[in-house]
């Protein structure tokens, strides 16, 4: 490992049987470049090449004539060891076939032993080139785990797709068209009624019905797309949408914002909504909570910030994140599948028995 104190300088390891060769490096190395600090480390054979490696060092320096061992070779353990660190041939003479060979099976550059001065400038190329690498593979990883993110995504947009009209499904029918059938038999008894009581008494429970399912129509438009975020904004919305479920639950709440909420809406603020909802659904069904805090935050570039809090039972998150969705996350995963999809990320602060932070950023 590095140590600390040297973590500035820049670690070479010379492939080098010769003592004296080291040292002219080092000085060729301090000449031409006094304002920054080289340490050099010397090995001469396969045994010490491979133990050296068990440390960090910045680039590699291979003399090409060795008795006992070559760059082929340490290119060859570099390989086994899956070892990144550039090498950089260091030879008293070498013909152009030579060169371009080595150079082909992986060094990254030579240089010969009456050019030392030009020696600083090839490791600093070299290293540059190697940071390069490293971050082009970083972002490759990155590229690679985003896209089975996004299919993982995919799969589960079209699951709560499935998931959502089959609620509406089922709210339209086992609500919204039983009251409706309802009121038909009831209409119809009243056209058959015999004499008047009983057919302003059927005529009666249909009109209860109608107004029953006008307001079964309203709450689940609201579920939809509240009236109140187009009519009087985002935040008052929320308000509305956390006192119809706090209020019948028992919780204590307070919605506050931060920012100036813009007069058109984008899209984002119907997410904002749902996540809204969503939390406070969970922490009814489960946080045993006594206090809800809601707020929303109105950014630059049309972003919304959305943080819900409660004092509740808090959970493991790992333990109900991990692994599939199901029926014990499915409300979780369900948040997580409507910030992504809106650009966001949703972050989630909790620990058993220390209540539930849900904080996004749309």
């Amino acid at each position: 490992m590095k140590n600390p104190a040297d973590s500035a300088a820049i670690r070479l390891l010379c492939v080098e049987d010769s003592a004296d060769d080291v040292e002219l490096m080092a000085i060729a190395l301090e000449r031409a470049d006094p304002h920054r600090r080289y340490l050099l480390h010397r090995v001469e054979d396969a045994g010490g090449f491979a133990a050296a490696l068990r440390e960090d060092f910045d680039v590699i320096l291979c003399d090409f004539n060795l008795p006992r061992f070559s760059p082929y070779a340490a290119l060859q353990v570099l390989v086994a060891q899956r070892c990144g660190t550039p090498l950089v041939v260091v030879t008293r003479a070498i013909g152009e076939e030579a060169a371009v060979h080595v150079l082909r099976c992986g060094a990254k550059d030579y240089i010969t032993k009456d050019k030392l001065g030009t020696l600083p400038q090839i490791i600093e190329r070299v290293m540059t080139e190697r940071q390069r690498t490293l971050e082009q593979e970083r972002m490759a990883l990155e590229l690679e785990a985003a896209y089975r993110r996004l299919k993982r995504l995919s799969a589960r947009l079209v699951v709560a797709q499935e998931r959502e009209r089959t609620l509406i499904s089922r709210e339209l029918h086992d609500q919204l068209g039983q009251t409706l059938t309802a009121m038909v038999i009831h209409l119809h008894a009243a056209q058959r009624a015999a004499d008047g009581a009983a057919a302003k008494s059927h005529t009666d429970t249909a009109m209860e019905m109608a107004q029953a399912a006008v307001k079964q129509l309203k709450t689940l438009s609201f579920s939809l797309r509240p009236a109140q975020l187009d009519l009087l904004g985002l935040v008052a919305a929320t308000q509305s949408a956390v006192q119809r479920i706090a209020e019948p639950a028992g919780l204590a709440f307070r919605v506050s914002s931060r920012g100036d909420e813009p007069e058109d809406l984008g899209p984002t603020a119907s997410v904002a909504l749902r996540l809204v909802q969503e939390a406070l659904s969970n922490v009814v069904r489960h946080a045993r909570a006594s206090h809800i805090a809601v707020r929303m935050r109105f950014l630059p570039k049309e972003r919304i910030g959305v943080l819900v809090v409660d004092d509740g039972v808090g959970f493991d998150k790992h333990r109900i994140l991990d692994g599939q969705a199901g029926e014990h996350n499915v409300g979780l995963y369900g948040m997580i599948e409507r910030t992504e999809l809106a650009g966001g990320r949703l972050h989630i602060r909790t620990q058993p028995g220390r209540g539930v932070a849900l904080r996004a950023v749309l």
